[in-house]
């Protein structure tokens, strides 16, 4: 590369962990993934440099696209310039000093048609980097949502690490006025946590959010929302005190309500509908009221008064083995109480989906991967991580799920109209998982499986980055400096081959292999396409041919 990568270094007061995850192991690289083997990089004057492979034998050099229209360096607390490439014709672009640019593109990947213009940009505040953004319409409305990472400065944080993290999420939708459209913002929510989100999306129709984080965000609320609450003092009532709290197996649904002292049998009314309940005490106005999250056999439904005073209602489920991730649609006036067996029960559900031996040796006794007997570089940094998944009109926590042990790898477009998959560690293997934010009853989709690539990569104590192919033929690492580790997915021999151990026929081989760099120049940016591997270093890009085209 004839201009050197435009790498910022992390300054004095970027000191923690948070820090060194969202800055300093940051992927310069930026793949198109919607037109395939097309990256993008920034140089060190501020252009917004792309290559695009078109013939395997004629590599053309890298090509200038868009220049960054402020001088970087005046900024002293600028981060790296970060892109997302929201469309087949949309970018969003920041140039790390606090300001966000809206980039109609063309169809890019072809000198003839692209073209990048700036549709629409703004200073918002402190420096960012652009985590995530897709675009939609929505009520016949061009709207665009994207997703800001920043680590701040806690004042109030005296015992932690004295920083925070906040995800911004701004909605910018075209609107017309006086025949002249423009686009403006026309929304910004935030969230707050303690760890930088090994993910973070937005869901495709900008309706929800997920993240995958060590600890949990919540969103903040604004000045006027805080003094609403605060003149409502039944609201903070309820806070303190669940009305209810309900707890589910696969076939059933129980509630407790505890019950006034002088209430009786006689002052209490329940009526069950196969998708509603309705629960009164005497001639109040009803306790619980409202649809059910899914049907139940109203005929079969049932209450008793216990002797603690406490109202139990037992709901039998009509769609047996569904989990309700809330009980009255809308009702945030219970608690759900999780049974111990049940938090075994989600983690047992997973096992079928790793390895189907967990002995390939029979004659060892033990199996090859014992939780009591993890090698040094198997033991987790940290204790697990959750996902959750926000609604963005009532900015609550509509499901979330503990990963437990399921250690996070990495993340992958394997379809640019869907969300990013994430590849979580399942005992040995590692799981592809597809989030649908438009079926509930399917949320995220296991849609790959690489074998035994959780127990490989644990090894590798310098790792960089970690990538996959789009169609999960390979996946791949990089350390720090010079070696990339390519796994295969297991292909047919030509050959007949046995197993002299166990005299069967093997059908199958995955292959790993190593590449070796010609660079001392430490790894920036690393990306995976069906056909090759992108590694860029600060002054050179290395192309690695791992499958031949169709």
């Amino acid at each position: 590369l004839p201009p050197a990568v435009a790498e910022v270094q992390l300054h004095d007061d970027q000191y923690t962990l948070d820090h060194m995850r969202a800055f300093g192991m940051y992927n310069y690289l930026h793949l198109d993934s919607w037109y395939q083997d097309n990256v993008y990089y920034v140089d060190q004057f501020g252009r917004i440099m792309n290559l695009s492979v078109t013939l395997d034998t004629a590599l053309q050099k890298p090509r200038e696209v868009f220049r960054l229209p402020s001088d970087l360096t005046a900024c002293d607390n600028r981060l790296c310039a970060s892109m997302h490439f929201s469309s087949p014709t949309q970018v969003t672009l920041s140039d790390g000093t606090g300001r966000l640019y809206l980039i109609k593109s063309g169809k890019r990947g072809n000198s003839a048609s692209e073209k990048w213009e700036i549709m629409f940009n703004e200073e918002l505040g402190s420096p960012f980097i652009i985590a995530h953004s897709v675009s939609f319409v929505k009520s016949d409305t061009n709207s665009l949502a994207v997703l800001l990472l920043r680590v701040e400065k806690d004042e109030l944080d005296t015992k932690g690490s004295g920083f925070h993290v906040t995800l911004e999420w701004v909605t910018i939708a075209e609107i017309s006025k006086e025949g002249v459209h423009k686009y403006e913002i026309i929304k910004r929510r935030v969230l707050q946590g303690k760890s930088v989100p090994h993910y973070a999306a937005i869901e495709q129709s900008g309706d929800g959010l997920m993240i995958v984080s060590h600890k949990p965000f919540k969103f903040m609320e604004s000045e006027s929302d805080k003094l609403e609450e605060n003149d409502d003092p039944k609201i903070l009532n309820e806070k303190k005190d669940p009305l209810y709290y309900w707890q589910q197996t696969e076939d059933d649904v129980t509630i407790t309500v505890h019950l006034p002292q002088d209430i009786t049998k006689d002052d209490i009314k329940v009526h069950f509908s196969p998708d509603n309940i309705c629960v009164t005490l005497r001639d109040q106005p009803p306790l619980m009221e409202g649809k059910l999250y899914s049907s139940v056999d109203h005929e079969s439904c049932t209450w008793i008064i216990r002797e603690s005073k406490s109202l139990e209602i037992s709901l039998i489920k009509k769609n047996e083995g569904s989990r309700w991730p809330e009980l009255i649609v809308g009702d945030t006036r219970g608690e759900f109480i999780m049974d111990p067996s049940q938090c075994s029960e989600i983690a047992e559900s997973l096992m079928h989906l790793t390895s189907e031996v967990m002995n390939p040796n029979p004659e060892k006794e033990k199996p090859p991967c014992n939780a009591q007997e993890l090698e040094e570089c198997d033991a987790f940094l940290e204790d697990g991580a959750s996902l959750c998944r926000f609604d963005g009109d009532t900015l609550k926590v509509t499901h979330i799920i503990n990963l437990g042990s399921n250690q996070y790898l990495f993340s992958v477009v394997v379809n640019p109209r869907e969300m990013p998959c994430f590849c979580l560690r399942h005992d040995v293997d590692a799981l592809l998982w597809q989030p649908h934010s438009d079926q509930p009853e399917n949320m995220w989709e296991h849609i790959a499986t690489f074998n035994a690539l959780g127990y490989v990569q644990a090894s590798k104590q310098d790792k960089k980055f970690m990538a996959c192919a789009p169609d999960y033929s390979y996946a791949a690492l990089c350390e720090c400096l010079r070696r990339v580790f390519i796994y295969r997915q297991p292909t047919p021999l030509a050959t007949v081959l046995y197993n002299r151990k166990e005299g069967r026929q093997v059908g199958q081989v995955a292959k790993q292999l190593v590449a070796t760099l010609e660079s001392n120049d430490p790894i920036l940016g690393f990306q995976a396409t069906n056909e090759r591997l992108f590694v860029l270093t600060t002054k050179t890009l290395f192309l690695i041919k791992v499958n031949s085209g169709n």
